[in-house]
């Protein structure tokens, strides 16, 4: 069974950083892609990034490309979200996801239906 594990989120002012983390466990395959979510009270879940195992793939939502840098260390399995320049409209919930796919398979963006395995989520609020 895999399991997810989110770290990293807190409180911090508008213009400031912060890491995620979601160190992944039991996959049965090297193949997979790793989205990161976000959720705002009374909105949808919407995509923010992934990225894939395997391959050098990666995206980015528009609102968080330029500031915000996903990667990967396979050796800890862990998959990182670098968020920078940070703003309150980032506040949310922020949950990772993995899907197993097939070598060579970009990571998918969503929609979150699409992933089958999800942390707990981790609190971010973006405030002054």
């Amino acid at each position: 069974q895999v399991q997810l594990v989110e770290s990293g989120g807190g409180l911090v002012q508008p213009g400031g950083s912060l890491r995620l983390s979601c160190a992944a466990s039991g996959f049965t395959s090297d193949y997979y892609s790793i989205g990161w979510f976000r959720q705002a009270p009374g909105k949808e879940r919407e995509g923010v990034s992934c990225i894939s195992s395997n391959i050098d793939s990666t995206y980015y939502a528009d609102s968080v490309k330029g500031r915000f840098t996903v990667s990967r260390d396979n050796a800890k399995n862990t998959v990182y979200l670098q968020m920078n320049s940070l703003k309150p409209e980032d506040t949310a919930v922020y949950y990772c996801a993995a899907v197993d796919t097939m070598w060579g398979s970009p990571c998918l963006r969503g929609p979150p239906s699409v992933y089958d395995y999800w942390g707990q989520g981790t609190q971010v609020t973006v405030s002054s």
